[in-house]
């Protein structure tokens, strides 16, 4: 222990401190409220940040919002209060920020933003913003269909599955996708509708989908696997064979989202990383140390069709 640290903590027994809280004392906090349990993905996302959060020393003080902003907010504000070192979020919504914000800056506690971008025009509300180039992924989905399909004529019926209405991955992976496949005519999007980024959605919308559209859906584009692997499900209880009869392209690369390649009932997924946990408690003790944090923090990321799934499947962390 450093004579200095000695000097601080004896100060603060001197104080009336108890000497547990006295070390306490010492460790950086950080406030890190959570979009909700709503995926495979998210999950992963949750593990990641608590288990680097153990590794780094770091005192994680977790908030699960359950996909509402309201919970959220008072997350954020209860951390504020809490006087913790950091706060870092992952956005349910991209709207609807700034006051909770302006709050954080106030207290002059720095804010990272993770997984999701807001949308704020005042960009010194927070540090920086971590995470996937959503409208990229997109474009990665809209690419991958062009080349799979270059051949095919005639028009090519597309339905889309949106992630939460609202959220920046719903709102970047449809402009994306859009901006590529909006190059030729033959590509047409019949049906789009949120499926909140679940299963049971993703499968009930689905279901919605086949009643209304039957034979005439060439392609699905799912924002995410766990929606695809719902609707796979609707595909299959409608008598139709998914990945075969239905094109089916999604994004994250879940294991989930592997096994349904390996089993032949999806075509292609492109990767979105939920493993920011270490990049993230790096980025807390570089503020806590006094640097500048890049405003934006790129994960690398890839674009995983079927053919290669059982290769990379052992590779897969989440």
């Amino acid at each position: 222990m450093s004579t200095q640290r000695r000097t601080v903590l004896a100060a603060l027994v001197a104080a009336g401190l108890p000497l547990h809280k006295a070390f306490a004392a010492d460790k950086i906090v950080l406030g890190f409220a959570q979009v909700g349990a709503e995926s495979e993905w998210r999950a992963a996302n949750t593990q990641s940040v608590k288990d680097s959060a153990k590794e780094a020393g770091i005192d994680l003080k977790f908030a699960d919002a359950q996909q509402k902003q309201e919970n959220q907010i008072k997350a954020i504000r209860a951390f504020i209060a809490q006087k913790v070192d950091v706060i870092a979020f992952s956005p349910v919504v991209a709207s609807g920020w700034g006051p909770v914000l302006r709050e954080a800056k106030a207290a002059k506690i720095p804010v990272i933003l993770s997984d999701r971008s807001v949308d704020e025009k005042d960009d010194s509300l927070w540090v920086s913003f971590m995470g996937s180039d959503f409208t990229e992924e997109g474009r990665r989905a809209g690419r991958w269909l062009v080349e799979k399909m270059k051949d095919a004529k005639g028009t090519v019926n597309i339905v889309e599955l949106q992630g939460t209405t609202g959220s920046a991955p719903a709102i970047e992976r449809k402009k994306g996708f859009e901006e590529v496949i909006s190059k030729d005519p033959k590509y047409k999007i019949i049906r789009s509708q949120t499926g909140d980024f679940t299963r049971a959605k993703g499968k009930e919308v689905m279901e919605a989908f086949l009643k209304a559209e039957g034979k005439k859906i060439n392609v699905l584009y799912a924002h995410n696997d766990d929606m695809a692997i719902g609707a796979i499900q609707a595909i299959e209880e409608a008598g139709m064979k998914p990945a075969k009869d239905i094109t089916i392209i999604s994004i994250d690369g879940v294991k989930g989202a592997f096994e349904a390649m390996i089993a032949g009932k999806l075509n292609v997924s492109v990767e979105c990383s939920p493993l920011l946990g270490p990049q993230l408690m790096q980025a807390v003790k570089d503020l806590k140390a006094g640097k500048t944090l890049p405003k934006r923090i790129v994960t690398q990321e890839g674009v995983f069709p079927m053919e290669v799934a059982a290769k990379e499947f052992p590779n897969r962390k989440y």
